[in-house]
Order: structure tokens, then sequence, then C-alpha cells
């Protein structure tokens, strides 16, 4: 209780401490309900205290204090899980057992000390609760707990959220609906409710010689300080402070994170083996040489004849993306998904074990207020607790869903159509930039136009995300679902799904469609009969593909980290800019240094997990084209997890500290992901880049096709294979000659001039074949894997059930003790069983 006291969280009188604040101005006319509100939390054991502020006269702060009696009835009502015994992990016959086990991990664990990545556990606090066996809190069994301290017994989360299930769940106004301080804070009742920090973040003392003020302080030194960009996080204290649903947010943005280490460096080798192998490419070496081969005009007024081998440097930077370890690496970062997936659900197993959650789905899962209030004339037995409780009839659901899928569809139409605005732009622009004034935009045309368009298409992006969150809210709210985990799933899979096609759409558009049916010479097809369809560049589409993923992850990132810390730490100067100069920081009390502080997002934790598992479809869906794209991630992910470290201690006021089992949707999403990636890096492979074509001439139509000799390269002159003939005089504009462009077609002397060739089904049927048999062996490797891997560790699953039985014995024992005690103080003879 010393920081508190340090900090002023107290009441006046000096010793209640503060567990919630409310806010409100005075200005604001709606104080019949204000009170009336008020009245009933102090009918529900609640203690209130108001305190006017002291930088603005108009603005009250409301402090709450629950007193242990309330805190015994409710902990008792939502099943909260107290410590009563402490844990022993082994016993006599499997200390014996393992032996050379402890041995071993007595070695690492010495080894680990040394690590400088490392936490020093002499710094933190002794997280006792983690180390006892606990159950279902009870008043008439109050003596089974161990209560050292009132004050200290219910920890400050589990206040908090006492508090908070008070004040949702107590009436405004007569009426059924009229209730929840989230309907006050919508009706502007109330500005603001929150629990408070725990003291300042900093001081002007040292931690290593004076220790910690208090854990926001410890968790800024040790944890959201850039200088601890390499250590491991503090999770336990993480939770203690946060929650259990922060908590595992970090536990699994740390675990994504570590993950991505592997995957960085194989696609770093596989970039590193192109920029070694590069020169020695029969492929580049044929197109550099290629000084009197002319490429037929890419567009239609402005373009003129070009030399092959001024797409020398364009080759080569293709061959840095499409190469010989493209393959390997996309089956590599397949099988990578899902062992990343895999060992995360034994991570969460433990972390749920260790965090107490094991039995807490569902038992505390209570309904949303506006759920309650929209169906409350609607009752059903509740099967599980045999209770009467609102029902939303199938046919209002039903027809609630199937308008906020149309409304899905909507939006995502939508997305389309602005892709299809982008095609067009290029399209036009394209004649533009081939007559351009300066000579490197008109050199580089294309470059220029794809350039242009990744902008434009970005600037799209992030303006269509801003109308789609209002209306995912609003979709999601017409479907009143009927608890808070449903909302929040069913806001996210909307969130999901509109980004995720607003983010790939223009990416699916050039791996699987640009440049493929724009015709031949003489015959281009045209959009709308007036616009010429874009083709790929004589390299490949391959580098338009690069150029598309590197730019929006890139120029994404920038704008997501500013927007998480940038646009916080601007709000807060304001704020503290707005106050009065005569006032000082220090003579401001906590809570109003809080309110002074940005509010958590209203959508949680779900913007986090949404750009993060973007940044995973970035990372996976695409990766044959973008070997780079776990390193890209990698980095940003190092920045990020101090940045929302940074954001959450210093920049946001403390949010609710919530509980959670599981990252929720997300890992279904997730899965969903690692499934979409294989299917697409197959199609890519197979598609958009030149390895099937590559493949089918080296051995079928090259120099190796009817006999190999050692150190014969058998795709010499495919570049020549791999362009076919056209004759300039058709195109009527005075030139003779041949040019030559991108496609297996007969050449004009042929019998049947500009047909498909038998090599172009022969590559078709390649390709068809390597996409189907890809897929099964990917598939088939990833199921495998995850057979093998079990989502709950066999010593863990054996230690569950041990405690289990152990938790009853002890139960029954502490009983039995205390019969026994009470036997005694009366003169009853005691008896060694149950009576």
């Amino acid at each position: 209780m010393n920081y508190i006291a340090s900090s002023g969280l107290l009441f006046k009188d000096g010793k209640k401490r503060i567990d919630y604040i409310l806010v409100y101005r005075k200005s604001n006319i709606q104080y019949d309900r204000r009170n009336t509100f008020e009245k009933n939390l102090r009918a529900e054991g609640l203690m209130l205290e108001k305190e006017p502020a002291i930088a603005n006269a108009d603005i009250m702060f409301i402090k709450i204090h629950i007193p242990w009696d309330t805190l015994c009835k409710y902990a008792e009502r939502l099943n909260i899980r107290m410590p009563f015994r402490k844990r022993s992990y082994y016993t006599d016959q499997r200390s014996k057992s393992t032996g050379s086990m402890h041995n071993y991990f007595r070695r690492l664990k010495k080894w680990m000390s040394q690590n400088p990545m490392v936490l020093d556990k002499s710094a933190f606090p002794d997280l006792e609760e983690s180390d006892c066996y606990t159950g279902p809190f009870s008043r008439a069994r109050i003596h089974h707990f161990i209560i050292n301290n009132k004050d200290t017994f219910f920890s400050n989360a589990t206040r908090s959220r006492i508090v908070y299930h008070m004040l949702q769940h107590t009436k405004y106004e007569n009426g059924i609906s009229k209730v929840g301080i989230c309907k006050l804070i919508n009706n502007g009742s109330y500005i603001a409710a929150f629990p408070p920090h725990e003291g300042a973040y900093k001081s002007s003392q040292p931690i290593k010689t004076h220790g910690p003020q208090n854990n926001r302080h410890l968790l800024y030194e040790r944890w959201a300080r850039w200088g601890m960009w390499y250590k491991h996080q503090p999770l336990d204290l993480i939770r203690l402070y946060f929650g259990e649903k922060i908590g595992l947010y970090f536990a699994w943005l740390g675990w994504y994170t570590g993950m991505l280490i592997p995957a960085a460096l194989v696609g770093l080798c596989v970039f590193f083996y192109g920029i070694f192998t590069m020169n020695a490419s029969q492929v580049s070496q044929e197109i550099c040489k290629a000084t009197e081969v002319f490429m037929c005009p890419l567009c239609e007024k402005n373009c003129s004849l070009q030399r092959l081998n001024e797409s020398c440097i364009y080759a080569k930077v293709t061959y840095l993306f499409d190469n010989g370890g493209t393959v390997f690496f996309a089956i590599f970062m397949a099988i990578w998904a899902t062992v990343f997936l895999e060992f995360w659900k034994r991570r969460r197993s433990t972390l749920t074990y260790t965090w107490d959650l094991i039995e807490w789905e569902e038992e505390e899962e209570t309904l949303r207020p506006q759920f309650e209030a929209k169906y409350y004339k609607m009752e059903r037995v509740n099967p599980i607790s045999g209770k009467p409780e609102p029902h939303q009839p199938s046919s209002d659901k039903v027809s609630r869903l199937l308008v906020s899928i149309s409304g899905i569809f909507f939006m995502i139409s939508l997305v389309i159509t602005a892709v299809f605005a982008v095609v067009v732009y290029r399209l036009v622009v394209m004649e533009q930039f081939a007559s351009f004034k300066w000579h490197f935009v008109k050199q580089h045309w294309q470059f220029a136009t794809s350039g242009a368009a990744v902008c434009i298409n970005f600037v799209i992006i992030m303006a269509l995300n801003v109308a789609y969150e209002k209306i995912a809210y609003l979709l999601t709210n017409l479907e009143y679902p009927r608890t808070e985990s449903e909302w929040e799933n069913s806001f996210a899979l909307k969130m999901f799904l509109f980004q995720f096609v607003n983010l790939n759409s223009s990416i699916f558009y050039i791996a699987f469609f640009l440049g493929r049916f724009v015709g031949h010479p003489g015959n281009y097809n045209k959009l709308f009969n007036r616009w010429r369809l874009e083709e790929c560049h004589p390299s490949g589409c391959l580098i338009d593909l690069c150029l598309q993923m590197g730019v929006i992850m890139f120029l994404k990132q920038i704008w997501n980290n500013f927007m998480e810390l940038g646009y916080p730490l601007i709000q807060n100067w304001w704020s503290r800019h707005k106050i009065k100069r005569g006032i000082q920081d220090a003579s401001i009390p906590q809570w109003e240094n809080d309110w002074n502080l940005q509010p958590m997002n209203i959508h949680g934790l779900m913007d986090e997990y949404l750009e993060m598992v973007l940044q995973f479809g970035f990372t996976t869906i695409f990766v044959a084209a973008f070997p780079l794209a776990p390193l890209l991630a990698l980095l940003n992910n190092i920045i990020e997890i101090r940045l929302d470290a940074y954001k959450f201690v210093t920049q946001w006021r403390r949010p609710l500290p919530a509980r959670a089992t599981d990252i929720g949707i997300w890992y279904g999403i997730l899965e969903g992901i690692g499934i979409l990636a294989v299917i697409t890096n197959a199609f890519v492979i197979a598609i958009t880049s030149d390895y099937i074509p590559r493949f089918v001439y080296e051995y079928k139509y090259g120099p190796c096709a009817s006999h190999f000799e050692y150190g014969e390269n058998c795709l010499k002159g495919y570049v020549n294979n791999s362009l076919s003939f056209f004759d300039l005089s058709e195109l009527g504009l005075g030139k003779s000659g041949y040019c030559r462009y991108r496609d297996y077609r007969g050449p004009p002397w042929s019998s049947k001039p500009y047909e498909f060739t038998l090599q172009y089904w022969h590559i078709l049927a390649a390709r068809l074949a390597f996409i189907i048999v890809f897929e099964h062996l990917v598939f088939g490797i990833k199921s495998f894997i995850a057979y093998l891997i079990p989502d709950v560790p066999k010593n863990l699953y054996d230690r569950i059930r041990r405690e289990k039985y152990l938790v009853q014995e002890m139960m029954y024992e502490a009983e039995l003790e205390h019969l026994q005690q009470q036997r005694r103080k009366s003169g009853h003879p005691v008896h060694h069983e149950w009576p």
C-alpha cells in the first residue's frame, strides 16, 4: 500500500484506496441520471467521493472505492478464483525418475542467467498468486483462502474488474434498458470512466539503487524503454498490471516476432543466393547481350521499338526474387506458418495454466447490456446454468445476419471498384509517361506508371479503411451479439475481411491478371474499345508484384507506427499545453494526469491484432515473390513491441484489466491465411514467375532435352525461345522487319501465324500439374506436422489433472479442519473424518 499512499490514490481520509474514476462536466445538465446512478452504486455497496479538477473548473472527478464486504460478495457472484494453498509440482517418485533432467535444466538455467536477453528476475516482485492452488471464492469457505492482508488479497486488476461489472449493471433510470456506464458515456452524462494508473512512470531516483516506485514505473524501466528492445518481456507483470487479455496479446506478439527470426534468415539467404548467382544467370546474360533484338511497342501511340538489352537491370533485379531458391522458400514458409501456430497453441496452454485461466472460459461470460435490453421479453432457460435469460429468436438472428452479410459484400464490391479505377488510371497515364519530357521518366515509363499507381492505391486504401471501420461497427451492433466476446469476434472478422480485400486486391490483380489477356501485336484487347490493356515488362511481371508489395508494406508500417505513437504524443502534448501555466504536474493528482492521457481505442486490441494479422498475410501469402517480407516484418515487430509497450504505459489511460484464454477469432483467421498462402504461392510460382517455362524448356526444348553433357547449360537459348515474332509491316506504319514479344505463338511465316504453339500447351499443363503437386505436398506436410505436435504438452496435461485432484483433496481437508476447530471451541468431541 506504500505506493498507493505516495501516489495519492486514496480518499481524503487517507485510508480508502481509489479503484475507479468517473469524470463528468459540471455544465452538463443530465444531473438527474447521474444522481440516480450514483445513488444506486452506493446502494450496491460502493463508496464514492467527488473532487473537482485543478486545471479545469468544469471537470468533476468521482473516486470509487469498493469495500471488503462488497468485494467478497461480487467475487463469489462472478466465480473469481483466488489462491488458498501453495503449489507442489513434483512427487518424490517423479523427482527420482527425473534426476538427470533436473541437472540438465539446472545447467540450462545457469546459462540463461548469463543471457543478456533474459530479464533480471530479482528486479520484479514475487508474484505469489501464480505459485498457489486456486478455487472459486466463497464467503462461506473464506477460511480456506490465504488472506494475509485484506487490502492486497484482491489484486488491482480484480478490484477494477469487479467495479466495472457493477458499473455496467447499475440502472440510471427506470426501465429495463436504462442500465450501464457505457450508455451514460454515450449520452454525455459522463465523459470517461477508467481505473487509475498506479502512479508516475518516471522517478528522479535511479531504479537500480532505490527500486521501483510502483508497477507502472517498473514496467517502464524494464519493458517500455527503447533500450530494452532486445530483452524478453515480463509477461507476468504485464498480466498483473493490464490483465490477461493484454498479456496474451504481448505474449502472442513476442512469440510471432521470435518465430520470424528463422523465416527472415532463410529469406535473406534466398535473396543473397540471387545476388551471388545473378551474374551467372543464363537468362540475365542473354537479355543483357541481346543488342539486336527489338521488342514490340508496349503502348499504342508514344512507344517505340525497344532493344531487349535495355531491360538488363530489370532482369537482374527480377532474378533476385525469382531464382532456384524460390520454390524451397515457399514450401519452407508454408511449413513455418504451421509450426508457428501449433507451437503457439502449446505456449498459450502454458500461459493459461500459469495465469489460472484453465477453468475460466464460459463460466464468467456475461450478457451484453444491449442484448439484455433488446430481448428481455423473450426468455429461455440456459442449458448450462438452468436459469432463464434473454434469448434472440432464430428468425431475427438470421434476418440480421443477412443484412450484415449484404453490407459486407457491398463494401467488398466497392473495393473491387476502386482497384478497377486504379487499373484504368494505369492504362491512361502509361501513354503520358511514355512521352514525358524528362528523359529518365520517359526511359523508365513502366516503372513510373507502376510507382504512381502504387502510391495512389495506398492513399485509396487508407481512405477506405476509415469508412470500413464505421460501417463494420454499425453492422456489428445491428446483429446484437449475445456477449462481449461474440461482439469482438464479429467486429474483428468484418474488419479483417474489409481490410484484407482492400489491401490485397491490387496485389492479386498484378500477380494473376496483369499481362494475361492483352492479346498479341496487331490484335490487342482493349478496355471499352479504347485503352489497350497493360503488358508486363520484358523481364516479366514479378518486378511489378515486388514493387507493389514492398511499397505498400513499407508505407503502411510507417503510417501505423505514426498513428499508434505519434498521434497520441501530439494529443497528449496539446492536453498538457492547455493546462494553466501556474500549475505544475507534481501538484496535479494521479487521476487528473490520467484524464489528460488518451483513452485506449474503443475497440480494444482489435487494431493491434488486425495490423499484425494483415502483416502475417503479407509475410506468407505472396512470400514466393518477395522473400524479404519476413525480414521487414521482423524489424517492424521489434519496434512494434516497444512502441505498444510505451503507448500502454505512458500515453494511454490504464485500460480495464480484462480476462481472456486465447487470442479469440484471430487464431482461426491466421489458420485461414496459412491455407490461402499455400494456394497463392503455388499460383505465383506457376503463373507469375518464369519457373515453369524455364523448367519445361530445360527438359523438353533446350539443349539438354535429347542428351545431357556435364557442364552444359540447359537454359542456353531460353530467352530467344520465349519470344515470338511479329511482322512490323502489318502495323501499317511504314516499318519493315520483325519485332519480338513475350508469348508462345507461331511466327508470321508459319501455317497458323500468331496461334498458340504446342510449347504453350505443354507449359500450361506443367503449370496445372505443379499447382496440384505443390498444394498436395505442402498440405500433407502441414497436416502431418500438426498431427505430431500436441496442443498441450504432456507434462502440463498431467500436472493439470493432478492439481484438480489435489484441489479437491485439500478443500476436503480444509473443511474438515475448520469443522474440527469449531467442535473444539464448542466443547464437542473431535472426529477425524466427516461427521
